[in-house]
């Protein structure tokens, strides 16, 4: 079979002012390379939309773990794709499936160290192309989930929060509660995916919902949202209580800010008596986590103990309108482009 010769790719084509719209998006075919000696030619199937590319194409924050997108750059992100061409020598054949980083475009190559085998009796391959993982680490690393707490997920109608109440109950969590900025949304978490309780802020202040939903206080805290929801976790913290901080959505999703920040007003004389665990989570920490989740998320996948909610969308050319949705709250669970 002849190997493509192009690949379409989605291109930064203007700095955003305020949130990003379609318009500052471009999609380009350009010359696609032969593989080269070690490397791996790949089309992929699928690519992640996910709210950190509003830091990185915002160019605000300060240690980032990924690089930066300017103008004329190319995004990226996690993909599935299926293997074209491969070194003789290597593990890989023509027809494997595998995840990487080089999604945004329809085909990718590069050396065979970047790209991730995908097992061929793994349930939902598709599952792989998530950020879930983040929540999956911050539950069980950064916090400790413990069989009984009370756990609070802010932001839990995204990627990372739809499956992370799931797997806080699956690790023994007595009482799991959800903040979204939607009604509608609310009501799909408790209905379908296992939430106690799921709190609008915005309908009546967001302390006063939570003391109501809590009464006793929180053990556990995935924070993705940061701001004011932050500030009434602490405020709302047992004693000993566990923060894994793993988003800044009150920042991303914030049309004034550059996408980098999320401050947060919190009563250190309430971290300090209460004896509260504040911690930031990347999964560059740790390094073993993603193998550990894949196989754990197989399980649960084949016990039909855990389902990963998607938002799909048609086609590279809707990219950029897909990323846009995430801003908008358009989007429910992952947001996957399907090529």
């Amino acid at each position: 079979m002849a190997l493509p010769t192009t690949a379409r790719v989605v291109r930064l084509s203007a700095a955003p002012v305020g949130l990003p719209t379609p318009g500052d998006f471009a999609v380009a075919e350009e010359p696609l390379a032969a593989p080269g000696p070690g490397e791996v030619l790949v089309r992929n199937r699928a690519f992640l939309v996910f709210s950190g590319l509003r830091t990185l194409i915002g160019g605000a924050g300060s240690g980032l773990p990924l690089s930066r997108i300017a103008p004329g750059d190319a995004l990226f992100g996690p993909a599935l794709a299926e293997v074209l061409a491969a070194p003789e020598d290597g593990p890989l054949r023509p027809g494997d499936l595998v995840t990487h980083l080089y999604g945004w475009r329809s085909h990718a190559l590069a050396e065979a160290a970047r790209f991730t085998p995908v097992p061929s009796d793994f349930p939902d391959p598709l599952a792989l192309v998530s950020t879930a993982s983040a929540g999956y680490g911050g539950l069980t690393r950064s916090a400790g989930v413990r069989r009984g707490d009370v756990v609070l997920v802010t932001g839990a109608a995204g990627a990372v929060g739809t499956v992370a109440g799931q797997v806080a109950r699956l690790l023994g969590a007595a009482r799991v509660i959800g903040t979204t900025r939607s009604p509608a949304k609310a009501k799909r978490l408790t209905t379908e995916l296992g939430y106690d309780a799921v709190l609008v802020p915005g309908e009546r202040p967001f302390a006063e919902q939570l003391a109501e939903a809590a009464p006793d206080g929180v053990d556990v805290v995935l924070d993705l949202v940061g701001g004011e929801q932050l500030t009434a976790a602490v405020d709302a913290a047992r004693r000993g209580a566990r923060f894994a901080l793993v988003g800044a959505l009150a920042g991303q999703l914030a049309p004034e800010r550059p996408g980098g920040d999320a401050p947060s007003v919190v009563d250190a004389f309430r971290v300090v008596t209460l004896g509260l665990t504040l911690r930031g989570h990347t999964g560059l920490d740790h390094p073993d986590l993603e193998a550990e989740w894949r196989e754990r998320l197989a399980g649960w996948l084949r016990a039909g103990k855990i389902a990963i909610p998607r938002t799909p969308v048609a086609g590279i050319d809707r990219a950029a309108e897909a990323l846009t949705g995430l801003f908008t709250g358009n989007t429910f669970g992952t947001t996957i482009v399907e090529l």
